[in-house]
């Protein structure tokens, strides 16, 4: 008996590769022995197809996603505050107050304690810290993630909320690579920078967060880009950091200064003059940290840099 018969009494059992899927009848079909291994297959998928985001976000009609940057990870409903029908049409002013009193209810409804009123709050600071810096989403959910997991566990009593959300925004920069600064987030809110690293601290301790050690090389093309640098600038400048790694040139020092201090020696080796309180201020740092990074880079990694006009900074 060939193994195609054995195949049809059901002996042995048909290869992955050789089944196909009969999207028109909703069969899956063995190509080798013609069998129908599963009929009436329901398509969990939907029903149109898109070829673009823009496409797909028209055409889905199931709301929209799941986000943790919504204290009820946008699960319930929100009544609209422009006050018009279905049509577009401006609702009568009875209707209105009636609507209103709606929202007012639905709104109660979502939030109904203390925990809910915190996230609602921490969620739209979250935002705005957020928006300000240009982070990506990944980041903000990352963000919304811990200080959800802070609330549970008790950590936010007791401290002001947008110094919790600047700690975890901080937080969530470091774990996806992200360049920002304590400096650059701690300016956006109203706690000073020292109650944001302590709330940093806190959360990284009793949440039990693993935060990748910061690399130089992620601010390079940041600082270079604001700068208006080349990308050869970029390149030479990752090149002179990864040497200086080697040497243990990196240890225990600000990784912002030592990217900016990397940038301005690149951007004079290629002649693209910018000077160091330029270079600072991209990089929040002092003009003395990129000064003293500077020295220990051209003289440990023996660089050798044409000599600089007035401009600022020192001639070799």
């Amino acid at each position: 008996m060939s193994s195609e018969e054995k195949r049809r009494e059901g002996r042995i059992p048909c290869p992955p590769d050789k089944i196909i899927y009969d999207e028109f009848r909703g069969e899956y079909i063995c190509l080798e022995t013609g069998e129908v291994i599963e009929e009436r297959v329901i398509d969990q998928g939907p029903e149109w197809r898109a070829f673009t985001p823009e496409e797909r976000e028209k055409r889905s009609r199931t709301g929209s996603p799941l986000s943790p940057t919504i204290h009820d990870s946008g699960l319930s409903t929100m009544i609209d505050w422009r006050d018009r029908d279905a049509s577009g049409k401006r609702l009568e002013m009875k209707r209105r107050l009636e609507v209103m009193r709606w929202r007012k209810w639905q709104i109660r409804t979502r939030i109904q304690n203390s925990i809910d009123r915190n996230i609602s709050q921490a969620s739209a600071e979250l935002e705005r810290i957020a928006d300000q810096l240009g982070l990506p989403r990944a980041v903000k959910e990352e963000a919304a993630n811990i200080y959800k997991k802070a609330v549970e566990k008790g950590v936010v009593r007791g401290r002001a909320v947008e110094s919790v959300v600047a700690a975890a925004l901080y937080a969530a920069c470091r774990i996806f690579k992200v360049p920002r600064t304590l400096d650059e987030i701690a300016q956006l809110t109203k706690s000073n920078r020292k109650e944001v690293a302590r709330c940093y601290r806190l959360l990284v301790r009793e949440l039990g967060i693993k935060i990748p050690i910061a690399d130089p090389s992620d601010f390079v093309p940041r600082i270079a880009a604001a700068l208006g640098l080349s990308g050869k600038v970029i390149k030479k400048a990752i090149e002179i950091l990864e040497e200086a790694k080697k040497r243990g040139l990196t240890a225990g020092k600000d990784p912002a200064g030592l990217a900016a201090a990397a940038v301005y020696t690149a951007a004079q080796i290629y002649e693209e003059r910018r000077t160091q309180k330029d270079v600072a201020q991209v990089a929040g740092v002092t003009e003395v940290t990129v000064r003293n990074r500077y020295k220990e880079l051209i003289q440990y990694l023996k660089i050798i840099v044409p000599e600089q006009t007035e401009e600022g900074g020192f001639k070799i």
